[in-house]
């Protein structure tokens, strides 16, 4: 459905679509009745007289059409949720799959999240990470920079770069390069963690 329709043109859209239906015999079957029997008893007592009966048709002819029209929302909705369900799973692959490190971040910088490279980066399992302050896994001088790019991160600015030094028992010293993100929600900072090439200039 185009994203320029306005809610009312939308609605007119979803209308006429669903008379057509019913007009050449390809709505769907109703999953559920959404009739009572008291709506069914006034439609047949409308139908019954003849003053009434014009009244009664148009009547059931309606509510047949919002049948329709509540079929056809259910049969995009379930679509909408597949194809999300799709991306989510599309999306989560390449997370894990990534050839550099992801780390998702609280804005308090503690780890929440990371992938299969970034715990290779720092020699652990990624469920030995998560939970930790992601400075504790940097030199101590490297620290103070990192809580400042953090900062700065949590302040709104668009992105932060920082090389920094790691100290790991599997890894020995080595220098990595952050780049970090406010997550669009603003409730956690989203970081991509590389080795560094003494070639790139430092930012």
């Amino acid at each position: 459905m185009p994203d320029s329709l306005t809610p009312l043109q939308d609605i007119a859209r979803l209308r006429l679509e669903a008379e057509e239906r019913l007009r050449n015999g390809t709505a769907p079957f109703a999953r559920a009745s959404t009739v009572s029997a008291d709506a069914l008893g006034v439609l047949y007592r409308l139908a019954s007289v003849p003053d009434t009966a014009g009244e009664g048709l148009k009547l059931l002819h309606e509510l047949q059409t919002y049948q329709v029209e509540v079929d056809m929302q259910h049969e995009q909705l379930v679509a909408n949720e597949r194809e999300s369900a799709h991306d989510l799973a599309c999306y989560r692959a390449l997370y894990d799959m990534a050839p550099c490190g992801l780390f998702i971040l609280g804005v308090d910088g503690c780890i929440t999240n990371c992938n299969a490279a970034g715990a290779r980066l720092f020699g652990g399992e990624k469920n030995e990470l998560c939970g930790r302050h992601i400075d504790s896994l940097m030199t101590e001088t490297s620290r103070p920079k990192l809580t400042a790019m953090l900062a700065r991160v949590r302040g709104g600015r668009a992105d932060a770069a920082l090389i920094v030094t790691s100290n790991s028992v599997h890894s020995g010293l080595r220098s990595l390069r952050l780049v970090a993100n406010l997550s669009p929600d603003g409730q956690a900072v989203l970081m991509v963690v590389t080795v560094y090439d003494n070639s790139e200039p430092v930012p």
